[in-house]
């Protein structure tokens, strides 16, 4: 299958490898005229530093075109990488999107459901690109030229080394020399909501000259909620929960309900230039923005509803918390690349400096509850809440350097990088009981009706203010490395690529915790500095069994890096010093693989096998629940990979995807206290050991250049569980499908689409905080719920239309 036209990364490589991408690998919709033939059309990737075809690639690679996710009306990579088999996604909605990477890759995870509101200790198994730059922020996926996904560890080609994979977001270029520009709308209306979501883009490519050419793009997103939050407090100016009658030694809360919460509103841009001295050298500068302001959680509450100390059950689409919960997050991103096609080597240069951060508010009423904190530490209060403000900021300023070999006739093709990233990574947390001060000052002590509570817990050095928990968390984190693979080409069809990642980095962790309320009952403060360097190794073997046929073989270390918690060691919240820090874990894996291809369809088979050592996990100590990190002793994924796409007909279309994955400990999960949380042979949360995925297309001609192209989609997930263990977030997550239909008409110079996502409503929940971790309590005055389930999208109908200049 290896044809001897392999091509250096150059601008011209670029600019066919462009014109080539028309059909993704697992999203295809192609806009085509029925006159042209029933061919699949070759798929172009720059994964392996080169442009190549996928099927030419002995690795397990999948690619989906920008153009097919418009078609689709696919703008959110949740929705996007159900379409990719090997791939799962814990589905929090817009406001914990960017907050924690939900992506499994081959159920490489050990992390519970439950996570979504904090910043983790533990970065992602998996890792995300925009073009060249290393970051995870669930950018809008509009103007868009494809996303690549690539299986398995990837420290040999890319500087962000991975555990489980690597997901590659690359934007559309500036195109030298044309004019185009382009106008699209979305109206749709969403189940459970009683409003409406419009969606509006525009794009323009301009160019400047021969040499030079702009493009940029801007839209938003602006949707009604889905979710009501059945019975939250009044609040006064100050936030405090307003008191019935008056009463704020005695009265309860006064509670009313609020319609479709979780509003989103989202604008997003990007403009980029490009700049072509000679035909071998690219400069390109591009600034990429995106803010997000979300009314509350798409999540919805299943358990008990205490409507005036009455059980009852929540409706559809109503949530428990006590106050909303919105969020706002801001990314930045400024990238340079500068590409020189030297003869025998392209020289790339990839400069980069992003900015993300965020704020959000929780309820964390239902926890305290659950804990008896309400009464057993605050003496009771007849309108119980605990408020979470939890914020992030992460800025780094990343440098990649590759050289790549251009000879197309080789013995030996080589590819050599240096990746050096500076980051600064900023969490924390203000936990605060709204009016609680005020009702101790007017509360008087059971025992002393005379004194109040506030005069007899100042009496005992407490300090008296609505402030119980404080956290921040300030990390430096440095990494430097050097990187390459070369590929021996023994024969035309038989080739062996070796690769090595070499990598040194710094960890300096600051923290500190402390209890404002009971500050004699110890704070924790912690500073730590940590260096690892170690070399990791790659092996691939690659033989083409005929012209249409491929096998090959790989072996593939990872790495992900340790680091430290903040908890008090000392004191009444005094937790064990083995919790103060935690270590690198890492993976082998082992992969076996057949491409094959005709004119018709192409498929994909492979067979996996990951061994795990020191899994991280990202959980609370038992004592208190501090955010803290912990390692476990081992654990395995292994499974099956199938991936086919053809055409039936020169009209009809279809891609299929198949993953089976069967990921469990290979050993107990011990606390560092010696506590066993997770026996041997318990399987990996968010992991479904079966998921399928079909889509369809089809297309006639309508009238006079106008083509009619009819779309159906599908997603199967089986059963999987929350957490691993059985504590207070173990739960069993049902399966579920989910489909999709769309109809476009399709000219020249406009489409028009009527969609359906979400055919039948189902709930698609990947993740939940269980009414044992986060309930209610009436017995503590608490009548809320903060339990929740993230369901995915519900059925939504729409239309959209696009027109370009």
């Amino acid at each position: 299958m290896k044809e001897q036209s392999k091509q250096g990364f150059s601008k011209k490589t670029l600019a066919a490898a462009v014109a080539t991408v028309s059909a993704g690998t697992l999203l295809s919709v192609p806009q085509v005229s029925l006159a042209q033939e029933a061919l699949l059309e070759e798929v172009i990737v720059t994964a392996t530093r080169r442009a190549e075809s996928v099927q030419d690639i002995p690795y397990n690679i999948s690619a989906v075109a920008g153009d097919d996710l418009e078609a689709a009306q696919v703008t959110d990579a949740a929705e996007m990488m159900r379409s990719i088999a090997g791939l799962t996604v814990v589905d929090r909605g817009y406001r914990n999107s960017g907050t924690v990477n939900g992506v499994v890759i081959r159920g490489m995870n050990i992390d519970t459901g439950a996570n979504g509101d904090v910043p983790l200790s533990a970065i992602g198994t998996v890792a995300t690109y925009v073009d060249d730059t290393p970051l995870y922020a669930n950018f809008v996926l509009k103007d868009i030229e494809r996303v690549e996904v690539l299986r398995g560890p990837q420290g040999t080609l890319y500087g962000s080394g991975s555990l489980a994979g690597t997901v590659r977001y690359i934007m559309n270029k500036p195109q030298v020399g044309e004019f185009a520009a382009k106008v699209g709308t979305s109206f749709s209306q969403t189940e459970g909501s009683s409003g409406y979501n419009l969606n509006s883009d525009a794009m323009l490519n301009l160019p400047l000259g021969d040499k030079v050419a702009f493009r940029a793009n801007i839209g938003k997103i602006d949707n009604d909620g889905i979710v009501d939050y059945a019975n939250v407090y009044e609040l006064d100016a100050s936030g405090a929960p307003l008191a019935a009658g008056g009463d704020i030694a005695n009265g309860g809360p006064v509670f009313r309900s609020v319609e479709d919460a979780d509003t989103v509103d989202i604008t997003y841009s990007r403009a980029s230039i490009l700049f072509e001295p000679t035909d071998n050298a690219s400069i390109q500068l591009s600034y990429q923005q995106q803010e997000d302001s979300i009314g509350g959680r798409r999540q919805v509450t299943r358990g008990t509803n205490w409507v005036n100390g009455t059980e009852q059950p929540y409706d559809d689409y109503e949530n428990g918390a006590v106050i909303l919960e919105p969020s706002e997050r801001e990314v930045d991103m400024t990238s340079l690349e500068v590409e020189v096609d030297m003869g025998f080597a392209t020289l790339t240069s990839s400069t980069a400096d992003y900015s993300h951060s965020g704020v959000g508010i929780s309820d964390n009423s239902g926890f305290y509850a659950t804990m008896d904190w309400f009464e057993g530490l605050y003496y009771g209060t007849p309108r119980p809440v605990a408020r979470a403000e939890r914020f992030y900021d992460d800025s780094a300023l990343v440098q990649e350097i590759r050289l790549v070999s251009n000879a197309t006739d080789a013995k030996v093709d080589w590819i050599l990088g240096f990746y050096y990233m500076d980051q600064d990574s900023k969490a924390g947390q203000n936990s605060t009981m709204p009016g609680w001060s005020d009702w101790m000052a007017v509360a008087p002590t059971p025992w002393d009706p005379a004194t109040s509570l506030a005069e007899t817990l100042t009496g005992w050095a407490a300090d008296v203010q609505d402030q119980d928990f404080y956290f921040r968390r300030n990390q430096s984190f440095v990494d430097k490395a050097v990187f390459g693979e070369a590929t021996i080409n023994f024969t035309d069809t038989l080739r062996l690529t070796l690769g090595m990642r070499s990598f040194q980095n710094e960890l300096i962790n600051e923290s500190q915790l402390s209890l404002p309320i009971w500050p004699f009952l110890g704070n924790g403060d912690a500073a730590f500095e940590t260096e690892e360097n170690d070399t990791l190794f790659k092996g691939n073997l690659s033989w083409d069994i005929s012209d249409s046929l491929m096998s090959y073989a790989t072996v593939s270390e990872g790495y992900r890096r340790g680091g430290a918690n903040a908890v008090p060691t000392i004191g009444f919240y005094a937790e064990d010093p083995g919790y103060l820090r935690y270590d690198s874990d890492s993976v082998v894996n082992y992969e076996l693989g057949l491409k094959g291809a005709t004119d018709v369809f192409r498929y994909t088979v492979s067979a996996f096998y990951t061994d795990w050592q020191d899994p991280q996990l990202n959980t609370a100590t038992p004592n208190w629940g501090f955010f803290a990190a912990m390692n476990g002793e081992s654990a395995r994924v292994q499974g099956i990979e199938f991936e086919m796409e053809g055409n039936l007909s020169e009209s009809l279309h279809y891609t299929l995807g198949y993953t089976y994955v069967d990921g469990e400990l290979t050993a107990d999960f011990v606390t560092p206290t010696g506590v066993t949380i997770a026996e041997e042979g318990e399987r990996l949360p968010s992991t479904a050991e079966n998921t399928f995925s079909v889509a369809m297309d089809y297309t006639t001609a309508f009238s006079d250049g106008i083509d009619w192209v009819s779309r159906i989609n599908g997603y199967y997930q089986s059963e999987s569980e929350n957490a691993i263990g059985s504590g207070l977030t173990a739960a069993e997550i049902d399966a579920f499908q989910l489909w999709g239909a769309n109809t476009s008409l399709v000219a020249e110079k406009w489409v028009a689409t009527l969609f359906i996502k979400n055919l039948f409503n189902e709930d698609g929940v990947t993740g939940l905080i269980t009414e044992r971790h986060m309930g209610t309590d009436p017995s503590e005055g608490f009548l809320g719920n903060s339990s929740k389930d993230y369901i995915s999208l519900p059925r939504t109908i729409g239309l959209s239309g696009s027109y370009s200049f």
